[in-house]
């Protein structure tokens, strides 16, 4: 496959500070092979807009005011394509008819800058991934016309508000023309393979080079004065992710642990009656260098989820993360979590949270279990993941 050249194009730009399947894919295919990253253009709006300034349109908009160049060189292999252009925002648009022709524009605009930028780097025998990005591209098996089109399902996106008016029909139309759907689990890959027989699970890869359970770490301040022992979650706290309401009657019945939430929250949870709890804290956003640290600091690890139609086949990376520093686990069970059933506590409701929490501490925690839950993190790495990958393209010669 040395010939080949891959181009992906994700909902999430590379700017974006917090982890992303498609970088992580990225950075493991260019171990072997040309990857080029499509960096998600900006829309008009948000590219008029001072504020609020984020990592994740900030390059971006410098980009569009000429103060980069349009390729960013992240290794031999990998480089980000910035794109000169802007597009119509257009999912607030009034019916089918003006939704799929300005969003047509908007891919015709998209791919034929990449297309006219492939021919300039000489880059042929296109491989395209399409990391869950509906809209921007719907229409790049006929703008780009790749050899391969490969949609990359690792979240159900549909069961967000933003993508029900037209995700909801854009995407099995989008699963069938493409060559085959890869996904990270297998409920992710069966709930669209009505649409494309050829849907397969390729595992989920994570990158644990920063959860060394070897390594030192030294506990953060703002975690130093909580009493003990910690019940501790860290990431983005979100409603639609996570249940705020089955937190609450965990921490209420157990007024002796610490529940400590680390990350930033969107509205729901900031006016939340969690707050008013004393023995539940919520530290803010943390760096993701500090990640670690703070998983290290916690007695144990949790991953209270809202089962929904978002999370029931979704694959959190937090898991593996957890596991990785040896850390004991008590999580929402849900079919994608079966995957873990050998190494967390799998919970349905308050009882079951309360009582793996209380047995948790009761047992001695053992190096040798520390040690399964360490090594069963490692068995999930980008490398097993991506030559699945490859193991799928190898049939389409």
């Amino acid at each position: 496959m040395q010939e080949k050249v891959f181009v992906i194009t994700s909902l999430q730009s590379w700017d974006l500070l917090i982890g992303s399947n498609a970088k992580d894919m990225a950075l493991e295919i260019s171990k072997k092979y040309k990857v080029v990253y499509v960096n998600t253009p900006l829309d008009f709006r948000t590219a008029r807009k001072e504020n609020p300034k984020t990592d994740e349109t900030t390059y971006r908009r410098e980009f569009l005011k000429g103060k980069h160049s349009d390729l960013r060189h992240i290794n031999d292999n990998l480089c980000i394509l910035d794109l000169p252009i802007t597009l119509f925002p257009v999912n607030k648009l009034p019916g089918k008819f003006l939704f799929d022709m300005f969003n047509r524009q908007n891919n015709k605009r998209i791919f034929r800058y990449v297309r006219k930028r492939l021919k300039e780097l000489h880059f042929e025998n296109i491989i395209h991934i399409i990391d869950n990005d509906i809209y921007r591209s719907f229409y790049a098996k006929e703008f780009l016309r790749p050899r391969l089109s490969i949609y990359y399902r690792r979240d159900n996106v549909l069961g967000i508000k933003y993508w029900s008016k037209n995700g909801s029909r854009l995407e099995p139309l989008l699963v069938k023309k493409s060559n085959f759907v890869a996904a990270n689990s297998i409920q992710l890959a069966d709930a669209v393979r009505s649409y494309n027989p050829k849907a397969y699970d390729i595992g989920q890869g994570v990158d644990l080079k920063d959860f060394d359970a070897a390594k030192k770490r030294n506990i953060p301040e703002d975690i130093k004065s909580i009493p003990r022992p910690i019940v501790g979650y860290i990431g983005t706290i979100v409603s639609i992710r996570l249940d705020a309401g089955l937190m609450y009657d965990i921490a209420q019945q157990m007024p002796h642990i610490s529940f400590v939430m680390a990350g930033p929250e969107d509205a729901y949870f900031e006016n939340h009656s969690l707050h008013q709890l004393k023995n539940v804290y919520f530290l803010g956003a943390k760096p993701t260098y500090q990640v670690a640290d703070y998983i290290n600091a916690f007695d144990i690890c949790t991953n209270i989820q809202l089962v929904n139609e978002v999370t029931v086949g979704n694959y959190p990376r937090k898991i593996d993360e957890y596991l990785a520093l040896g850390k004991p686990v008590v999580t929402t069970d849900t079919p994608a979590m079966q995957l873990f059933k050998e190494y967390v506590h799998l919970c349905k409701n308050t009882d079951d949270f309360c009582k793996a929490i209380s047995t948790i501490l009761q047992q001695n925690q053992s190096d040798s279990l520390r040690k399964e839950r360490i090594d069963f993190a490692h068995t999930h790495t980008w490398e097993n993941s991506v030559s699945k990958l490859y193991q799928l393209i190898e049939t389409y010669k």
